[in-house]
């Protein structure tokens, strides 16, 4: 049966079915920052457990702490420096990788994962963010959880998950001289709505997706959030695997090799089926500005504002196997 890319890291990862469609996945990584990943790490030492798989863990200084030249643990976020020591304690007792203040590689936890080559293709994390669904940019399904569900991953390298439907969003041709990946997320959201995506796993694809570099697709896969998507996915490419080689937690030597070769597989097939599916040109989008308090609320440069309350262009949507639909 031919299989989305979801499909193929879904039931890589499958370690039992649950029932009513639900199932228990493998956790290759897990992020945690500052704002609850010290409440989560003791609160599973307080409920007697410990981190499974410390390698595997990784902490940042990111939510609260302050973004100014010379900072300390304390912070202009009330309460902001018990959550930073909180997290600091934790992160050292479990043994985990904790890029803290002062380091070079701290940063926004999204971010510092591509740059350290945490992410992998074909790999599952997860994080109490709802923009880890930009790491997606990179082959992996990633996705973001609460505090408990962090404390689960944790603990047992498990989670359990209703299983998301799909949608391919297809973009043709190529994006015109000055028009950016952060214009593309906003077309979308102009086209199909805040909510065109609920719950599903957006998969990009086309030759405009193609030609993206990993910072662009990065971009364009974290606003898979305003979608309301569960998370977003490009299958990794040349592109891909020359951003991931060499970095600190990439695969090296003959792992590298045998990593490059099984992510050449990770690619929806050719007649594999999705949920529902949007086609779109790319040189129909121009360079964007949002007018209202909604993500969707967004139009092309020197358009006129619409009226408050109109909806944003409806266009059809097709279920795969069942006859066309109108949003």
């Amino acid at each position: 049966m031919a299989k989305t890319l979801f499909d193929k890291i879904w039931e890589a990862h499958r370690i039992a079915d649950l029932g009513d469609g639900a199932a228990l996945i493998a956790i290759d990584r897990v992020l945690l920052h500052e704002r609850t990943g010290g409440v989560a790490l003791q609160s599973l030492e307080s409920a007697g457990y410990s981190v499974l798989a410390p390698e595997r863990a990784f902490a940042t200084m990111d939510h609260v702490v302050d973004t100014r030249p010379g900072r300390t643990d304390e912070t202009l976020m009330p309460t902001g420096k018990n959550f930073i020591v909180a997290t600091r304690e934790a992160a050292k007792k479990a043994g985990i990788t904790m890029f803290d203040i002062g380091d070079p590689r701290q940063g926004i936890v999204h971010i510092i994962s591509p740059e350290q080559g945490i992410i992998q293709p074909g790999s599952t994390l997860v994080c109490p963010d709802s923009h880890t669904c930009s790491q997606g940019a990179l082959g992996g399904l990633a996705w973001g959880i609460g505090s408990s569900e962090a404390e689960h991953a944790l603990a047992t390298g498990t989670l359990r998950i209703q299983k998301p439907g799909t949608m391919r969003i297809t973009v043709s041709g190529q994006l015109s001289r000055g028009v950016t990946a952060k214009d593309l997320a906003l077309y979308i959201l102009e086209q199909i709505g805040a909510a065109g995506s609920r719950g599903l796993v957006v998969e990009y694809a086309g030759t405009a997706i193609a030609a993206l570099d990993v910072d662009q697709r990065l971009t364009l896969c974290n606003m898979a959030t305003e979608l309301g998507a569960f998370t977003a996915i490009i299958a990794p490419d040349d592109t891909t695997f020359a951003y991931l080689e060499g970095r600190p937690f990439s695969p090296q030597g003959a792992l590298w090799t045998q990593a490059v070769e099984a992510g050449r597989d990770l690619s929806s097939d050719d007649d594999a089926c999705f949920d529902r599916e949007w086609s779109m040109d790319a040189s129909d989008v121009a360079p964007m500005i949002t007018w209202g308090t909604s993500p969707q609320q967004a139009m092309r440069l020197g358009a006129p504002v619409p009226r408050t309350g109109d909806s944003p262009a409806i266009q059809p949507r097709r279920l795969c196997g069942r006859s066309t639909i109108w949003g």
